[in-house]
């Protein structure tokens, strides 16, 4: 792995110190320059042309040389990959659920572009989504009445109104990051103030500190919220001289501030339209891309032993992520060792004690039953739901 990471790393760096866009913009601009001289005077025309020759001639040979480079990186790269994977073929997709999930997957695939920024790319995707749907629905008219009423049930387009959502997110984000602009995301916080207070967020804040606005009398109203915060600001007016020497430095020279309150401003924007701060379509391949090698070395064991995966819509071994990529606990019934799952919940009887729903019906069979774990007896319509 170290090897490719090496190789991933001088093919960044050949990218970075490629010069084949400052060539082919010089092509560009010296035709343009010959284009606007046969414009005013086309006797000159002959002589711009033969004048064009070499210079052109020696861009294209620029360009040429610094793709050769260029595919030189990709090529040891692609063998560092090929030399890490050989023989080592991808788990099989005979247990893929989402395969028959196509408008849920082009949804997240859409709503990904958009959260990106990415949106005439999203557009495009669109709109071969809905000629392929079109084509769809017109073979299926004819031969399933079913299949194409069911064709036109699949809503996987995002609306207008969250595309215009995320333009605005992204105006906000490029000025606040491109032009140091705080004025746009204060305005929208203002706008949505009764939302993140309940939210508990204070945004609102942190933009207006990092704005230096907090004397203004349109922010008075967030001083008794933040008295302590206000106090430390308006005792930091007279180290102003000597800030960096002053109990608050750290308050005013923090290097990620902006890149702080921007990843603040993205997450609570999110929040507000129900969604999370990452894009599901990213931290789905991210955690795809932590669990492959041991699904790798699954498989291959799987294969010496001559066994076969047999669970259904779960893993067959645990995968360890990152804390941040864990958003729920995970309950196994102590009775079945079975996972809960939509179809199969967990359920508190009375004492308190959680089991699945399964368990529940089995011990029960409809009647009085004594819990297993300490001597209470319940009914079965007196178990919760519980969700976790």
């Amino acid at each position: 792995m170290e090897a490719v990471q090496k190789e991933h790393g001088r093919l960044l760096k050949r990218l970075k110190a490629s010069q084949s866009i400052k060539h082919v913009q010089s092509t560009i601009e010296i035709l343009q320059s010959a284009r606007d001289t046969i414009h005013s005077d086309p006797n000159q025309a002959a002589v711009t042309l033969a004048k064009l020759q070499n210079p052109v001639k020696a861009s294209f040979e620029s360009i040429n040389d610094t793709l050769k480079e260029t595919h030189s990186g990709m090529n040891k790269y692609t063998k560092s990959l090929d030399k890490l994977f050989k023989d080592r073929p991808l788990p099989s997709t005979d247990h893929d659920v989402l395969s028959t999930q196509e408008p849920l997957i082009n949804r997240a695939i859409a709503m990904h572009l958009l959260r990106e920024g990415q949106f005439s790319v999203a557009s495009t995707f669109l709109e071969e989504i809905a000629k392929q749907k079109s084509l769809e629905f017109v073979q299926s008219s004819s031969q399933s009445p079913e299949k194409a009423a069911t064709l036109l049930e699949m809503d996987e387009e995002p609306s207008e109104t969250t595309r215009q959502q995320f333009a605005s997110m992204y105006y906000i984000l490029h000025e606040m990051k491109e032009n140091r602009n705080l004025q746009p995301a204060i305005e929208w916080s203002r706008d949505h103030r009764a939302a993140l207070e309940a939210r508990g967020s204070n945004l609102e804040f942190e933009l207006c500190r990092l704005h230096a606005g907090i004397r203004s009398p349109r922010v008075s109203s967030l001083r008794p919220r933040y008295l302590r915060e206000v106090q430390q600001l308006v005792g930091a007016m007279a180290f102003c001289p000597n800030m960096r020497g002053s109990p608050y430095a750290s308050i005013f020279n923090n290097p990620s501030a902006w890149d702080d309150v921007a990843q603040f401003f993205t997450r609570e924007f999110c929040s507000l339209l129900g969604l999370s701060a990452d894009s599901p379509l990213y931290v789905a391949a991210t955690a795809g891309a932590i669990a492959l090698p041991t699904l790798l070395k699954l498989q291959s064991i799987m294969k010496a032993k001559r066994t076969e995966w047999t669970s259904e819509n779960e893993l067959p071994v645990e995968i360890s992520l990152p804390p941040s990529y864990l958003f729920h606990s995970i309950f196994v019934c102590p009775v079945s060792k079975e996972q809960a799952t939509d179809d199969n919940p967990p359920m508190m009887i009375p004492c308190g004690h959680v089991i699945a729903e399964e368990s529940l019906r089995r011990l029960s069979k409809g009647n009085r039953f004594k819990c297993p774990y300490c001597p209470s007896e319940s009914h079965p319509r007196d178990a919760r739901k519980v969700f976790l």
